[in-house]
């Protein structure tokens, strides 16, 4: 769902230990009343440099970002701008999935980083935090940048066919999902061994966050469990109306179900409109013979629409169990850059996904497979190849929400521009003598 939002100097790698002994600290720039530290500086450069990624003119270029992202940091606070935990731990838990997914494994992943998992993840916490706000005050900075159908068309007017965006490779799927039932049995195994762990805490024998962080099967479980300050409508209902009805933080709540699993809080504190708890999860496990029943289930009904019985459409409405693609006919939306297609490119679809997606002709329908979905439950799924719309160059005719979007997306980055020129200059900024024979990219850092 998320990704880190800040530059990538300061997210791919974190610094070597070893190198930064080598650095003799010192102040280089005053952003504010805010310091950039000359350690800050070697943290990114060597970061970049492993990554791969290394800066052109590190030591003009870097202590200038770092200065850009203290300004919309400090926008941040002054608007208020704040990111729950939980929103912290799901993009670092995605971040930390995709680099495992590429180099293999957790091992592989701390070899590379040079520290332990634990330890990027610390790292990572505050660069999405940070990365996020950022993203925040740059939206709310751009949020009212619109263009007509009319500014489209004239901005690629005259524009040269090879100066226009391509367009990747684009597919619209249609889903039909099915959720294998739980046993009876593992419901009350599950809720057998949360009232113990109540038990055990009502009556002082053991801590909360000491349970979750050995047995809850959410990413929390290492912050004990924690969530962090969050309003009712950042958790499902049933999760929110038990959070919010605690009172007493010695006491754990009862059992409540959501689509997740199987949860119990406790009560950490309350602040206005908000409430921090911890949660310990358990998901139960699902039958194998339950999963074949569903796939068997699936495999009968895309049979049926193969032969004409129904649509795909009639059943993915009458019979999906994906609420956020019943009432859509299945349609698969993307959401991304705060608007929603039907549009996909094949890397922006769930892995399970696109690896069946891949092997399907258009209006072919899939035989029915087993996937994780995004929240984190193993469902029967099929799925059908709508359309796919060949890589090319993009037109007005064909592409318009995408050129629409382009427009918008340089309209805003021109509003920030200006926004940061106007920040630049009614900011107290200090700069070292030594640090100032840069051509930075903006003007007014050296007052």
């Amino acid at each position: 769902m998320y990704r880190f939002l800040i530059s990538p100097l300061l997210v791919l790698l974190p610094l070597l230990a070893s190198a930064q002994k080598n650095v003799v600290d010192e102040i280089i720039w005053v952003v504010g009343g805010e310091p950039i530290l000359l350690s800050d500086v070697e943290e990114a450069r060597i970061s970049a440099e492993q990554s791969g990624t290394p800066v052109d003119n590190p030591y003009c270029t870097i202590p200038e970002m770092l200065a850009i992202n203290k300004l919309f940091l400090h926008q941040a606070q002054l608007d208020s701008i704040d990111v729950s935990e939980a929103d912290v731990i799901q993009m670092v838990d995605a971040q930390i999935s995709d680099f495992i997914q590429t180099y293999g494994s957790r091992e592989a992943v701390e070899q590379i980083m040079h520290m332990k998992l634990s330890q990027v993840r610390e790292f990572w916490k505050k660069q999405a935090r940070e990365g996020e706000m950022i993203n925040q005050v740059k939206q709310k900075i751009s949020g009212d940048v619109k263009v007509t159908p009319a500014q489209v068309r004239e901005y690629y007017k005259d524009m040269p066919l090879d100066s226009l965006p391509f367009i990747p490779t684009q597919v619209e799927v249609q889903i039909i999902t099915y959720t294998p039932q739980v046993a009876r049995a593992e419901v009350e195994r599950i809720e057998a061994r949360l009232r113990d762990f109540a038990h055990r805490v009502n009556s002082g024998e053991t801590e909360f966050a000491t349970l979750a962080k050995f047995y809850s099967q959410d990413g929390s479980a290492r912050n004990g469990g924690e969530l962090g300050y969050a309003g009712r409508n950042q958790w499902v209902p049933e999760f929110a109306n038990v959070a919010f009805s605690l009172n007493d933080p010695k006491k754990v709540s009862k059992i409540v179900r959501t689509e997740f699993g199987f949860h119990i809080l406790q009560l950490i504190d309350k602040r206005g409109d908000k409430v921090n708890v911890r949660h310990i999860l358990l998901k139960p496990e699902i039958d194998p013979a339950e999963l074949e029943h569903g796939v068997a289930r699936l495999d009968s009904i895309a049979d049926d629409i193969r032969t004409d019985k129904f649509t795909f459409e009639a059943a993915a409405q009458a019979l999906s169990d994906d609420k956020d693609t019943r009432n859509n006919y299945g349609l698969m939306a993307n959401h991304v850059n705060r608007s929603i297609t039907s549009r996909f490119e094949m890397k922006d679809l769930p892995a399970d996904v696109a690896k069946v997606v891949d092997t399907l002709q258009v209006g072919e329908i899939s035989r029915a497979f087993t996937m994780v979905n995004e929240k984190g439950q193993t469902v029967c799924a099929v799925v059908r190849l709508k359309s796919r719309i060949d890589g090319h160059r993009a037109s007005i005719t064909e592409d318009f929400q995408t050129l629409r979007k382009t427009v918008i997306d340089k309209r805003s980055e021109e509003k920030i521009e200006e926004w940061l020129k106007n920040k630049i200059n009614s900011t107290y900024v200090r700069i070292s003598p030594e640090w100032r024979g840069c051509n930075f990219k903006y003007e007014g850092w050296i007052k």
